[in-house]
């Protein structure tokens, strides 16, 4: 099922008084609560909160891992809350790239194998995946890693890969939950500059839940969450220019 992609000024994603509601027993835990928020196409985005403040749910909702209990998503014209499940995995596979905090490859596939899975979901050809995943893995610094294996790669290399896999079908979305919690300073250091040159060079949409005070005083904006809720959404002009400017270094 194609859908047709958001007009020139139009927001990327647009949610309308979404809602996320768990049920245990007699008891019913509010998790969102009334969110509304537009994203605009390459807006570079940080979540913060305190933990349990819903930014993970938040950040499945949107990328359609889970659907909110009551409320409206728009990708460009299309409320994809109302897509079937078939629909749904078609387009999350196509549009939508997810970074978590752990890297979940797949320990017995190559970089390069683990990069190429989206695509031999999506039904790519294999060569036309393997050229799409080479291309992902020389872009985050890992052209020379292509054949080796998780267990062979640093903690800063296997996110990498991790980063390209999620690149690899092109999204024009990219969420990552904690994409650093996991890692040394000086390595999460090079994964949000990582961050931060492909915003700048795919101009591709990116939002990122951190805990990371540095990393978010860096974005051009900041939501904050409390509760449930969205309780500031800071925008300032302009990130230092050295963020894009600066080659990924190798791990």
């Amino acid at each position: 099922m194609d859908h047709p992609e958001p007009g020139a000024g139009s927001p990327l994603v647009r949610v309308v008084h979404m809602h996320k509601e768990f049920t245990h027993g007699a008891r019913v835990l509010h998790v969102l609560r009334d969110i509304s928020l537009t994203l605009d196409a390459g807006e570079m985005v940080t979540i913060i909160g305190a933990s349990g403040a819903g930014k993970s749910t938040l950040l499945h909702c949107l990328g359609t891992l889970d659907l909110p209990t009551r409320g409206q998503m728009f990708f460009g014209d299309v409320d994809i809350t109302r897509l079937s499940p078939p629909e749904l995995a078609a387009f999350r596979n196509r549009t939508i790239g997810f970074v978590f905090q752990f890297h979940h490859l797949l320990a017995e596939f190559t970089a390069l194998e683990n990069a190429m899975m989206p695509a031999m979901i999506g039904r790519v050809p294999t060569r036309e995946a393997r050229a799409w995943a080479t291309e992902m893995l020389n872009a985050v610094g890992l052209s020379h890693r292509l054949s080796h294996r998780p267990g062979e790669l640093s903690g800063g290399e296997q996110q990498r890969v991790a980063i390209a896999r999620a690149l690899v079908m092109r999204p024009k979305l990219l969420l990552a939950d904690e994409p650093t919690g996991n890692l040394d300073t000086r390595t999460s250091d090079e994964v949000h500059e990582l961050l931060f040159r492909l915003n700048a060079e795919h101009k591709m949409t990116v939002l990122v839940v951190t805990h990371n005070m540095e990393l978010a005083r860096q974005t051009p904006r900041q939501i904050r969450m409390e509760d449930g809720r969205l309780v500031d959404d800071l925008r300032v002009d302009a990130v230092r220019p050295d963020r894009v400017s600066q080659d990924p270094k190798h791990s």
